[in-house]
Protein backbone atom coordinates (compact mmCIF):
# COMPACT_ATOMS: atom_id res chain seq x y z
CA UNK A 1 0.00 0.00 0.00
CA UNK A 2 1.10 3.40 -0.72
CA UNK A 3 2.36 5.78 1.85
CA UNK A 4 1.53 9.37 2.05
CA UNK A 5 2.43 12.97 3.83
CA UNK A 6 -0.33 15.43 2.88
CA UNK A 7 -0.26 18.84 4.49
CA UNK A 8 -2.22 22.18 3.84
CA UNK A 9 -0.77 25.51 2.66
CA UNK A 10 -3.91 27.78 1.71
CA UNK A 11 -4.23 31.50 1.91
CA UNK A 12 -1.93 33.39 3.98
CA UNK A 13 2.12 33.26 2.44
CA UNK A 14 2.68 31.94 5.99
CA UNK A 15 1.09 28.28 6.01
CA UNK A 16 3.29 28.20 2.21
CA UNK A 17 6.48 28.77 4.36
CA UNK A 18 5.85 26.65 7.08
CA UNK A 19 4.72 23.89 4.58
CA UNK A 20 7.89 24.02 2.86
CA UNK A 21 10.10 23.95 6.67
CA UNK A 22 8.10 20.74 7.28
CA UNK A 23 8.96 19.37 3.84
CA UNK A 24 12.51 20.45 4.50
CA UNK A 25 12.34 18.03 7.61
CA UNK A 26 10.77 15.31 5.55
CA UNK A 27 12.89 14.80 3.43
CA UNK A 28 16.13 15.47 5.30
CA UNK A 29 15.14 12.55 7.13
CA UNK A 30 13.29 10.51 4.95
CA UNK A 31 14.79 10.86 1.71
CA UNK A 32 15.90 7.33 1.54
CA UNK A 33 11.90 5.66 2.44
CA UNK A 34 9.37 4.97 -0.75
CA UNK A 35 6.97 7.77 1.19
CA UNK A 36 5.53 10.65 -1.05
CA UNK A 37 5.00 13.86 0.32
CA UNK A 38 2.17 16.25 -1.36
CA UNK A 39 1.13 19.62 -0.71
CA UNK A 40 -2.01 21.34 -1.44
CA UNK A 41 -2.07 24.73 -1.94
CA UNK A 42 -3.62 27.55 -3.77
CA UNK A 43 -0.21 29.88 -3.95
CA UNK A 44 1.65 27.28 -6.19
CA UNK A 45 3.98 29.92 -7.40
CA UNK A 46 5.53 30.44 -4.08
CA UNK A 47 7.02 27.20 -3.33
CA UNK A 48 10.52 27.36 -3.61
CA UNK A 49 11.66 25.63 -6.97
CA UNK A 50 14.16 23.13 -4.31
CA UNK A 51 11.20 21.54 -2.60
CA UNK A 52 9.58 20.69 -6.20
CA UNK A 53 12.18 18.30 -6.56
CA UNK A 54 10.92 15.95 -4.02
CA UNK A 55 7.14 16.77 -3.48
CA UNK A 56 4.23 16.78 -5.20
CA UNK A 57 1.94 19.82 -5.62
CA UNK A 58 -2.05 19.27 -5.02
CA UNK A 59 -3.44 22.72 -6.83
CA UNK A 60 -6.85 24.18 -5.31
CA UNK A 61 -8.62 27.40 -5.95
CA UNK A 62 -8.78 29.95 -3.29
CA UNK A 63 -11.81 28.91 -0.89
CA UNK A 64 -12.58 25.79 -2.91
CA UNK A 65 -12.58 23.67 -0.12
CA UNK A 66 -13.56 25.87 2.41
CA UNK A 67 -11.20 28.46 4.88
CA UNK A 68 -9.46 28.06 7.90
CA UNK A 69 -10.03 24.44 9.65
CA UNK A 70 -12.36 23.40 7.13
CA UNK A 71 -10.11 22.37 4.54
CA UNK A 72 -9.15 19.56 6.53
CA UNK A 73 -12.77 18.48 6.34
CA UNK A 74 -12.24 17.63 2.70
CA UNK A 75 -8.47 15.16 2.97
CA UNK A 76 -10.85 11.96 1.89
CA UNK A 77 -10.66 14.12 -1.82
CA UNK A 78 -7.50 15.31 -1.51
CA UNK A 79 -5.68 11.66 -0.17
CA UNK A 80 -4.07 10.02 -2.88
CA UNK A 81 -4.49 6.04 -2.74
CA UNK A 82 -3.23 3.99 -0.12
CA UNK A 83 -2.20 5.24 3.81
CA UNK A 84 -2.15 8.89 3.99
CA UNK A 85 -0.86 10.79 6.98
CA UNK A 86 -2.32 14.70 7.41
CA UNK A 87 0.14 17.00 8.95
CA UNK A 88 -0.20 20.58 10.13
CA UNK A 89 2.45 22.68 8.35
CA UNK A 90 3.43 24.40 11.15
CA UNK A 91 5.44 20.52 12.73
CA UNK A 92 8.75 19.38 11.64
CA UNK A 93 9.96 15.89 11.79
CA UNK A 94 12.89 14.90 13.48
CA UNK A 95 13.35 11.54 12.59
CA UNK A 96 12.42 8.58 10.34
CA UNK A 97 8.45 8.02 10.19
CA UNK A 98 7.65 4.53 8.28
CA UNK A 99 7.01 3.16 11.67
CA UNK A 100 4.18 5.49 12.27
CA UNK A 101 1.99 3.86 9.46
CA UNK A 102 2.26 0.64 10.87
CA UNK A 103 0.90 1.89 13.90
CA UNK A 104 -1.89 3.35 12.00
CA UNK A 105 -2.25 0.49 9.63
CA UNK A 106 -5.47 -1.09 9.12
CA UNK A 107 -7.54 1.58 10.12
CA UNK A 108 -10.21 3.87 8.12
CA UNK A 109 -10.09 7.13 9.79
CA UNK A 110 -7.89 7.74 13.13
CA UNK A 111 -5.83 9.94 15.15
CA UNK A 112 -3.48 10.12 18.15
CA UNK A 113 -5.91 10.31 21.59
CA UNK A 114 -8.21 9.39 24.05
CA UNK A 115 -11.62 9.73 24.71
CA UNK A 116 -13.71 11.86 27.05
CA UNK A 117 -17.60 11.98 27.98
CA UNK A 118 -18.04 15.01 29.95
CA UNK A 119 -16.08 18.42 30.82
CA UNK A 120 -14.92 21.60 28.32
CA UNK A 121 -13.80 20.99 24.84
CA UNK A 122 -15.03 23.52 22.59
CA UNK A 123 -18.30 23.02 23.93
CA UNK A 124 -19.89 20.71 26.55
CA UNK A 125 -18.89 17.70 25.76
CA UNK A 126 -21.37 15.78 27.99
CA UNK A 127 -24.62 17.19 26.66
CA UNK A 128 -23.44 16.42 22.78
CA UNK A 129 -22.84 12.91 23.77
CA UNK A 130 -26.38 12.93 24.96
CA UNK A 131 -27.30 14.58 22.25
CA UNK A 132 -26.01 11.98 19.81
CA UNK A 133 -26.41 8.39 21.90
CA UNK A 134 -22.61 8.11 22.20
CA UNK A 135 -20.63 7.09 24.89
CA UNK A 136 -17.51 9.08 24.78
CA UNK A 137 -15.76 11.18 21.79
CA UNK A 138 -12.20 10.96 21.09
CA UNK A 139 -10.15 13.81 22.41
CA UNK A 140 -6.99 14.55 20.12
CA UNK A 141 -4.51 17.24 18.62
CA UNK A 142 -5.80 17.97 14.65
CA UNK A 143 -1.76 17.90 14.09
CA UNK A 144 -2.31 14.91 13.11
CA UNK A 145 -4.87 12.48 10.86
CA UNK A 146 -4.80 9.38 9.44
CA UNK A 147 -6.90 7.73 6.57
CA UNK A 148 -7.00 4.98 4.40
CA UNK A 149 -8.59 6.09 0.90
CA UNK A 150 -11.68 4.11 0.37
CA UNK A 151 -15.42 4.09 1.10
CA UNK A 152 -15.56 4.32 4.93
CA UNK A 153 -13.18 7.37 4.86
CA UNK A 154 -15.35 9.15 2.75
CA UNK A 155 -18.29 8.26 5.36
CA UNK A 156 -17.05 9.78 8.03
CA UNK A 157 -15.25 13.24 6.23
CA UNK A 158 -19.07 13.45 4.94
CA UNK A 159 -20.58 13.12 7.62
CA UNK A 160 -18.15 15.32 9.16
CA UNK A 161 -18.96 18.49 6.17
CA UNK A 162 -21.93 18.17 7.31
CA UNK A 163 -21.82 18.59 10.50
CA UNK A 164 -20.18 21.37 9.94
CA UNK A 165 -22.69 23.00 8.82
CA UNK A 166 -24.32 22.31 12.12
CA UNK A 167 -21.55 23.31 14.30
CA UNK A 168 -23.28 26.29 16.22
CA UNK A 169 -26.54 24.49 16.65
CA UNK A 170 -24.55 21.51 17.94
CA UNK A 171 -23.13 23.21 20.94
CA UNK A 172 -19.66 23.27 19.90
CA UNK A 173 -17.80 27.01 20.22
CA UNK A 174 -15.69 28.36 17.49
CA UNK A 175 -12.14 28.76 17.70
CA UNK A 176 -10.37 32.08 16.00
CA UNK A 177 -14.13 32.97 14.72
CA UNK A 178 -14.15 29.65 12.84
CA UNK A 179 -15.69 25.59 13.52
CA UNK A 180 -13.18 23.87 15.19
CA UNK A 181 -11.89 20.80 12.56
CA UNK A 182 -11.11 18.43 15.86
CA UNK A 183 -14.21 18.43 17.86
CA UNK A 184 -16.35 18.02 14.08
CA UNK A 185 -13.44 15.15 13.43
CA UNK A 186 -14.13 13.37 16.84
CA UNK A 187 -18.05 13.64 16.70
CA UNK A 188 -17.78 11.94 12.54
CA UNK A 189 -15.33 9.31 13.95
CA UNK A 190 -17.12 8.23 17.00
CA UNK A 191 -20.74 7.79 14.78
CA UNK A 192 -19.18 5.64 12.65
CA UNK A 193 -17.16 3.81 15.09
CA UNK A 194 -13.64 4.50 14.53
CA UNK A 195 -11.07 4.27 17.06
CA UNK A 196 -7.86 6.35 18.24
CA UNK A 197 -4.61 4.88 18.73
CA UNK A 198 -3.32 5.69 22.14
CA UNK A 199 -1.05 8.54 22.61
CA UNK A 200 2.29 7.46 24.26
CA UNK A 201 4.31 10.79 23.55
CA UNK A 202 6.43 9.17 20.47
CA UNK A 203 4.77 10.41 17.39
CA UNK A 204 3.85 14.06 18.25
CA UNK A 205 3.47 16.29 20.82
CA UNK A 206 3.39 20.51 21.34
CA UNK A 207 4.90 23.09 23.59
CA UNK A 208 1.33 23.72 24.86
CA UNK A 209 0.82 19.65 26.47
CA UNK A 210 4.83 20.29 27.77
CA UNK A 211 4.98 24.14 28.94
CA UNK A 212 7.94 23.28 30.91
CA UNK A 213 10.41 23.93 28.07
CA UNK A 214 11.61 21.71 25.29
CA UNK A 215 14.83 21.86 23.36
CA UNK A 216 15.11 20.51 19.11
CA UNK A 217 18.08 20.00 16.93
CA UNK A 218 17.11 19.19 12.96
CA UNK A 219 19.84 18.43 12.13
CA UNK A 220 20.81 15.72 14.87
CA UNK A 221 17.17 14.87 15.16
CA UNK A 222 16.97 15.41 19.32
CA UNK A 223 14.42 16.86 21.06
CA UNK A 224 12.21 16.80 24.26
CA UNK A 225 9.57 18.28 25.81
CA UNK A 226 8.89 18.83 29.29
CA UNK A 227 5.58 18.60 31.29
CA UNK A 228 6.75 19.51 34.73
CA UNK A 229 5.52 16.90 37.71
CA UNK A 230 2.72 18.02 40.08
CA UNK A 231 2.76 20.14 41.88
CA UNK A 232 4.65 23.07 39.53
CA UNK A 233 2.01 25.18 38.26
CA UNK A 234 2.86 24.33 34.90
CA UNK A 235 2.09 21.17 35.09
CA UNK A 236 -0.62 20.12 32.46
CA UNK A 237 -2.64 17.31 34.25
CA UNK A 238 -4.50 16.02 31.51
CA UNK A 239 -1.10 14.97 29.95
CA UNK A 240 0.18 12.46 30.81
CA UNK A 241 3.75 12.52 30.78
CA UNK A 242 6.65 14.00 31.95
CA UNK A 243 9.47 14.35 29.19
CA UNK A 244 8.54 13.25 25.62
CA UNK A 245 10.81 12.85 22.37
CA UNK A 246 8.30 12.19 19.70
CA UNK A 247 9.05 12.08 15.82
CA UNK A 248 6.98 15.10 15.11
CA UNK A 249 6.91 18.01 16.96
CA UNK A 250 3.95 20.85 16.64
CA UNK A 251 4.78 24.36 16.94
CA UNK A 252 1.26 25.43 17.39
CA UNK A 253 0.23 29.17 17.37
CA UNK A 254 3.00 31.61 18.11
CA UNK A 255 5.69 29.13 18.78
CA UNK A 256 6.62 28.56 15.17
CA UNK A 257 7.39 32.66 16.17
CA UNK A 258 10.22 31.21 19.36
CA UNK A 259 14.23 30.90 17.86
CA UNK A 260 14.50 27.38 18.63
CA UNK A 261 11.68 27.46 15.82
CA UNK A 262 13.67 29.56 12.96
CA UNK A 263 17.07 28.66 14.53
CA UNK A 264 16.26 25.29 13.46
CA UNK A 265 14.91 25.96 9.98
CA UNK A 266 17.71 28.22 9.10
CA UNK A 267 20.18 25.92 9.78
CA UNK A 268 18.01 22.94 7.91
CA UNK A 269 18.14 25.57 5.30
CA UNK A 270 21.61 25.92 4.93
CA UNK A 271 22.31 22.26 5.64
CA UNK A 272 20.34 21.27 2.46
CA UNK A 273 22.05 23.90 0.36
CA UNK A 274 25.70 22.42 1.92
CA UNK A 275 25.94 26.08 3.44
CA UNK A 276 25.82 24.77 6.90
CA UNK A 277 29.84 24.80 8.43
CA UNK A 278 30.98 25.83 11.93
CA UNK A 279 31.11 29.47 11.21
CA UNK A 280 27.57 29.90 8.90
CA UNK A 281 26.21 27.53 12.35
CA UNK A 282 27.57 30.49 15.07
CA UNK A 283 26.16 33.05 13.48
CA UNK A 284 22.74 31.72 12.95
CA UNK A 285 22.79 30.60 16.48
CA UNK A 286 24.15 34.74 16.79
CA UNK A 287 21.58 36.00 14.95
CA UNK A 288 18.31 34.44 16.12
CA UNK A 289 18.97 32.99 19.10
CA UNK A 290 20.67 34.87 20.91
CA UNK A 291 18.93 37.96 19.06
CA UNK A 292 15.81 36.74 20.70
CA UNK A 293 17.15 36.07 24.36
CA UNK A 294 18.37 39.45 24.27
CA UNK A 295 15.65 40.81 23.55
CA UNK A 296 13.28 39.03 25.88
CA UNK A 297 15.30 39.69 28.56
CA UNK A 298 14.81 43.55 27.45
CA UNK A 299 11.30 43.64 27.92
CA UNK A 300 11.51 41.46 30.99
CA UNK A 301 13.52 44.10 32.65
CA UNK A 302 11.97 47.42 31.04
CA UNK A 303 8.04 45.80 31.19
CA UNK A 304 7.50 47.33 34.56
CA UNK A 305 8.57 51.08 33.89
CA UNK A 306 7.42 50.47 29.89
CA UNK A 307 4.11 50.08 32.11
CA UNK A 308 4.67 52.89 34.77
CA UNK A 309 4.92 55.61 31.62
CA UNK A 310 3.09 54.16 28.65
CA UNK A 311 0.43 51.74 30.00
CA UNK A 312 -0.22 48.34 28.63
CA UNK A 313 0.36 46.81 24.99
CA UNK A 314 -2.78 46.12 23.07
CA UNK A 315 -2.92 42.79 22.48
CA UNK A 316 -1.11 41.98 18.70
CA UNK A 317 -3.51 40.21 16.30
CA UNK A 318 -2.25 36.55 15.24
CA UNK A 319 -0.47 36.57 12.10
CA UNK A 320 -2.40 33.45 11.26
CA UNK A 321 -5.57 35.26 10.89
Amino acid sequence: MNKNIITIATGKSLYISLAVNLARSFFYWNKHTTIKFYMVTDQASLIPKDILEYIQIIKIKSGELGEGFSTKLHLDKLAPSGQTLFIDSDCLIFGNIDGIFDRFKGKDVSVIGGYINEGEWFGDIKSICKKFNVPCLPKFNGGIYYLEKGQNASKVYEDARRLEKEYDAIGFKRLRNKPNDEVIMALAMQLNGMHTIPDDGTIMSDPQACPGGYKIDLINGSRYLINPPAPSPLHQNWYPFTTVTPLIVHFLGYYTQHYPYEREVLRLKLKMENKLNPISNFFTIIKIEYGERIKIFGKSMLRPLYRLLFGTNTIKKSERL
